[in-house]
């Protein structure tokens, strides 16, 4: 059964690089990452997981902990880990999951028959600190992720959990954003202090309220 958002995330307890772990417990109060590769020792994931080390510092400015799954065992992972930090030029600085029974892929749904019956898709779940599923995103083995629009959903996510605004199209942490047509117009200068201006009665901008 897919998983909607909104739902809680479903809790495991795994075998990973870094130790065992259980998953509500190792999130804590963090907001979390947990994302799917096909297959150890193959190319698109090695620079995968290679740019998620890279960006660790981002993903700790955000308090989101990263979490990796492959279907491949432990050991399979540890020399896998090594090309890796080899070929990207980075340490790899997070727990992956050893889900050889495919426990979590099954609990997430990461495996689409019609796509590879046996390999997980490239899914990624954004998950918050109340363990909610926020944002769920589907990707073909083929194509590699844009962890700079990872980062972007991130802020997103983040921004809009602590206000009465959206995000428009294309935007990136700084941009004006939208406020909720909740929000009655006249309530805009009392709750949104830094300006608006008013395209249209249901098109409201104004400035990104936590800058």
């Amino acid at each position: 059964m897919s998983i909607r958002l909104g739902d809680i995330a479903p809790d495991f307890k795994a075998e990973t690089t870094e130790g065992t772990i259980n998953f509500h417990e190792w999130l804590g109060d963090s907001w979390g990452m947990l994302f799917s590769h096909p297959a150890d020792y193959t190319p698109v994931c090695t620079t995968e997981l290679g740019r998620t080390a890279q960006l660790k510092s981002e993903f700790e400015k955000r308090n989101v902990k990263v979490l990796a799954v492959s279907v491949d065992g432990l050991e399979s992972h540890k020399g896998w880990i090594k090309d890796i930090e080899e070929t990207q030029n980075t340490t790899v600085n997070f727990p992956i999951i050893a889900d050889e029974d495919k426990t979590v892929a099954n609990l997430y749904d990461m495996i689409h028959p019609n796509a590879n019956d046996t390999l997980t898709v490239r899914s990624v779940f954004i998950i918050g600190p109340d363990k909610k599923v926020k944002l769920t995103l589907t990707y073909p083995a083929s194509t590699g992720r844009n962890f700079h629009e990872l980062l972007r959903v991130i802020d997103s996510l983040q921004l809009t959990a602590n206000f009465s605004v959206a995000t428009p199209a294309d935007w990136k942490d700084g941009d004006d954003t939208v406020v909720s047509p909740s929000i009655a117009t006249a309530d805009i200068p009392a709750k949104f202090p830094k300006g608006h201006r008013v395209v249209k009665p249901y098109l409201r901008y104004t400035p990104q309220p936590n800058k």
